[in-house]
């Protein structure tokens, strides 16, 4: 029976000024990965999930985010899965690109694609998906990209050096029934790649802003990724039918009301989240205009949702 082994990674949140906000959403989508990876087909025992540093409300992190432990983590990988089996590696933060040569940014030294694609080859699987949702991640496409592979990256190219918004939707993808384009139970890897293409380019376009990622995918290993892949198209096909398991059931009140109400209130929370991530390219009255609307609304979502509760006596066991 086919296993899937999963390692979440995530780096360092970037420049100073940002790092913050970025460091904490960063850790919220590989905690959410984690925590639900289980319900995902992933058991605790083929997961490991790295961070730079551990922050409150983490939970199900193995290990430090470092080279020699992602190292430890696919060598553990290569012992125990079997050629059938696939491994997916997800990688969350912040990338550089030297126009020599790509690195994703850890704590001590960076690991490099040429570095990630060495221990690659040590692993027996004829699967492997590797999702780079970092900036400047694009060149590893180029590096990765080869037989039994599926390389996602959020960006296009090294140029794309701003914080990036795709990895919080393609975490939201794999974990929710909703980008589950085919209703059949399972978020295959394509459908969580065009959930989050398309969720980020609402994003971009309701500040008025032009984007600055254009996520890529490649699994035909010809080393040049394309950003609208299908089912039926040069890249798309082997990412349709990988998956991580049946998609995981999203913890919502039973009650009709309560549920509509607490889905808006999760809504505006994403979209708290990714204009936090859009602060530097944002104009700051604008930034903090839209802010303040946005917690505002929160507010009042949130006071609806406790009315509703009063209102209705364990709508929320039902």
């Amino acid at each position: 029976m086919l296993k899937a082994f999963l390692l979440i990674v995530v780096g360092l949140a970037g420049d100073p000024e940002s790092a913050k906000d970025s460091a904490k959403t960063f850790h919220k989508w590989g905690t959410t990965l984690a925590v639900t990876s289980e319900k995902l087909g992933v058991p605790p025992d083929r997961l490991v999930y790295l961070v730079d540093q551990p922050l409150e409300g983490d939970a199900r992190v193995t290990g430090k985010a470092t080279r020699d432990e992602i190292t430890k983590a696919l060598d553990g990988f290569a012992k125990k899965a079997t050629a059938e089996d696939v491994v997916f590696i997800v990688l969350i933060g912040e990338g550089t690109d030297d126009n020599r040569v790509a690195k994703f940014n850890l704590p001590g030294p960076d690991i490099s694609a040429p570095e990630i694609d060495s221990l690659l080859k040590k692993l027996p699987t004829k699967q492997i998906v590797v999702v780079n949702t970092a900036s400047a991640s694009g060149p590893f496409v180029d590096v990765l990209s080869g037989p039994g592979r599926t390389i996602i990256t959020a960006t296009r190219s090294g140029a794309e050096h701003f914080t990036t918004l795709f990895g919080g939707y393609f975490v939201e993808a794999l974990t929710s029934p909703a980008a589950d384009a085919d209703k059949n139970q399972r978020v295959s890897v394509l459908e969580a790649f065009q959930y989050a293409k398309t969720e980020v380019t609402r994003a971009y376009e309701r500040e008025g802003l032009l984007a600055t990622e254009h996520a890529l995918l490649d699994d035909n290993g010809d080393k040049e990724g394309s950003t609208d892949p299908s089912a039926t198209g040069k890249d798309g096909r082997v990412a349709a039918v990988l998956s991580l398991g049946t998609t995981a059931a999203e913890d919502l009140p039973a009650d009709p009301k309560l549920r509509a109400l607490t889905l808006e209130r999760r809504d505006l929370e994403r979209r708290v989240e990714a204009l936090r991530l859009l602060k530097d390219s944002m104009d700051p009255a604008k930034y903090s205009s839209e802010l303040e609307k946005l917690v505002t609304a929160i507010a009042l979502k949130t006071r609806e949702i406790r009315a509703a509760e009063t209102a209705t006596p364990g709508a929320q066991g039902r």
